[in-house]
């Protein structure tokens, strides 16, 4: 299914605030690098430490706009940075360190319609506890009720990190079913590229903590699920016509460095 013209338009027009709000926002940093700057020139550093800036904002800049812009006519509702909820019962606590217990262990295997089971059977039993727990970075509301929270992480997560993950999309199930037990809800990591690509994304590092299937999603399975078939190459598409017309402004940007 190819992208509407309102939301290719949307989408667009992240991209273009986006990028042009930086360009009259950022400073690169003061660090001196004479080795470099005089084997590369001024203009070149000044693009390296843009780009690693860039990279540090562009989920919540870039991606999760551009989310929300696909999320547009699949979904019932579509929020960023949303608090998943502020309460969880203290025997979901309970349920989910047990949970987070066997799979340090490999005593167990992530099945996260079992979790997700387990949890929904004690979310309102105890006692019900204050949580701050980390926001969704996206937040989908499908058209039959089903609840999406998705973590969108970089393209190459520190393998040491998947159980902190696996801890937060837990507790994001325990906290929004203690407001709705009978929600059906749903929590991912979403991963926006394949920085392996045409290889196949390297999984295995997750292996053991997460339910791959239905607990990750990476480059076209992400932007697919969101917008439809398609939706990624579409993505891609725009982001290289977007490119080729800021093009001009992005070099005379960077010139500027050269005459510092």
């Amino acid at each position: 299914m190819a992208l509407t013209p309102e939301q290719t338009a949307s989408i667009e027009k992240v991209l273009r605030d986006s990028l042009r709000h930086k360009f009259q926002n950022y400073n690169p940093e003061p660090a001196s690098m004479p080795f470099h700057t005089r084997l590369l020139g001024k203009d070149r550093m000044a693009l390296f430490s843009f780009i690693h800036s860039l990279n540090t904002n562009f989920g919540t800049s870039i991606f999760e706009p551009v989310a929300l812009a696909l999320a547009s006519t699949s979904f019932a509702s579509a929020a960023s940075q949303q608090i998943a909820g502020t309460q969880i019962s203290s025997e979901a606590h309970i349920v989910i360190q047990n949970i987070m217990d066997g799979l340090a262990t490999a005593n167990a295997s992530p099945n996260k319609p079992e979790e997700i089971n387990a949890i929904k059977a004690v979310c309102r039993h105890g006692e019900m506890r204050d949580v701050r727990l980390t926001k969704v970075d996206i937040k989908l509301v499908a058209q039959n009720g089903t609840i999406y929270l998705f973590d969108i992480k970089t393209a190459k997560p520190n393998a040491g990190g998947f159980k902190e993950f696996k801890r937060t999309l837990l507790e994001w199930v325990a906290a929004t079913l203690a407001i709705n037990p009978t929600a059906d809800v749903q929590s991912l990591i979403a991963i926006p590229y394949n920085p392996y690509e045409p290889q196949p994304y390297n999984r295995w590092t997750m292996r053991g903590m997460l339910d791959l299937p239905n607990e990750l999603k990476v480059a076209n399975e992400f932007w697919d699920f969101i917008g439809g078939e398609g939706a990624y190459q579409d993505l891609l598409d725009i982001f290289e016509r977007i490119g080729i017309e800021l093009r001009p402004e992005i070099d005379a940007y960077f010139r500027r460095f050269n005459r510092a």
